[in-house]
């Protein structure tokens, strides 16, 4: 019986190893989205738990995911413990031997805490800035702020997301190898499709314009938003204050990702095509909107962005090729020259 009940499980989890990851875009913007310290990013073991948890999320949900086996740093804790329980027991005979053990044992405790403490730091410190990002953001798009102060807040919520995007990009890909060229090379390469990079260039795009769009702040405060709630409902969820006040804003915005990264994608979109018409302003900006055009081709061709992307395009050709067609067949030509850059 228990054979019958076991084979089920089993053909589920070797359906859910022999799953096609790398070419569904929900597994990239899953994975980014997972903070967790860089060096058990790059564990085997740790990479396939969080495949499972996808599968089971969004491919079968009947799947079984066992919790994740304790890492090797549990075993130090566990060789502190018994030295201490040692020493301990030879406390009575041996002061003076008991004593030189004792230390080494706090010592050994003391490293294990510090890197807990430091693990810690990190996401307090990416939760700190994103709930700083969120705020300003506000402020810039809050219509009954002074401009002044509204220009202010709008530049300050760029920069402050773009550090959150680089720090994220630190903690998760560290450096390069060697600083040369070919050691960069390979590091951007490893990076360039990731969402923090794209992210990030998206911010010093529009930091350093001279247009205040605020429709450009959507993916900022959608981005703080998501990073702001993930860390509170894993740190805070015994809280009082968070039950009675942001337990439910929380949960709305975990369950709603994907409508969040869909608006996103369609503010990222109809920037590209209001910093078009901005070309025919006197606050026009030309290498900005060709150096914006790559972006989204990039948002378009990467992983992380492009299940999103390309389903706004889709959209947007479907409601554009009927006009095209029928009132101005002159403009195919340009399109297809256009498309075709495009998927290059």
């Amino acid at each position: 019986m228990g054979e019958e009940r076991e084979d089920p499980q089993k053909l589920k989890r070797i359906a859910a190893a022999a799953y096609d990851y790398e070419n569904d875009p929900r597994w990239a913007d899953y994975w980014s989205n997972i903070l967790i310290p860089p060096h058990m990013a790059s564990r085997s073991d740790v990479v396939d738990h969080f495949k499972r948890k996808f599968y089971q999320r969004y491919i079968d949900a009947d799947l079984v995911v066992e919790a994740m086996p304790s890492s090797s740093s549990s075993q130090p804790a566990k060789q502190s413990a018994s030295a201490s329980a040692a020493t301990n027991d030879q406390a009575r005979p041996r002061s003076s031997g008991s004593s030189t053990r004792s230390s080494g044992t706090s010592a050994t405790a003391g490293s294990n805490s510090n890197q807990t403490s430091l693990r810690w730091d990190r996401k307090t410190i990416q939760f700190s800035v994103n709930a700083w990002v969120f705020i300003v953001a506000v402020l810039a798009m809050f219509p009954l702020i002074p401009r002044s102060l509204s220009s202010r807040a709008y530049r300050l919520a760029f920069i402050g997301s773009a550090c959150s995007s680089l720090y994220s990009l630190y903690s998760l890909h560290g450096t390069p190898r060697a600083w040369n060229l070919p050691a960069i090379q390979v590091y951007f390469q490893s990076i360039i499709a990731t969402k923090d990079f794209i992210h990030f260039i998206y911010c010093l795009t529009f930091v350093t314009s001279h247009l205040g769009l605020k429709l450009a702040l959507i993916p900022i405060l959608c981005r703080a938003l998501e990073h702001a709630a993930k860390f509170l409902r894993r740190n805070f969820s015994r809280s009082t204050l968070y039950r009675k006040y942001l337990e439910d804003p929380c949960v709305w915005v975990e369950s709603n990702i994907t409508t969040l990264s869909i608006l996103s994608s369609h503010s990222e979109i109809g920037l590209g095509f209001l910093l078009i018409i901005s070309l025919f302003s006197w606050q026009r900006n030309i290498i900005q909107t060709f150096m914006y055009w790559q972006l989204l081709k990039l948002m378009y061709h990467a992983p992380a962005t492009a299940g999103y992307h390309q389903s706004v395009w889709t959209k947007i050709g479907r409601t554009v090729n009927p006009f095209v067609q029928r009132y101005a067949p002159f403009l195919n030509s340009p399109i297809s020259a256009i498309q075709r850059w495009w998927f290059r």
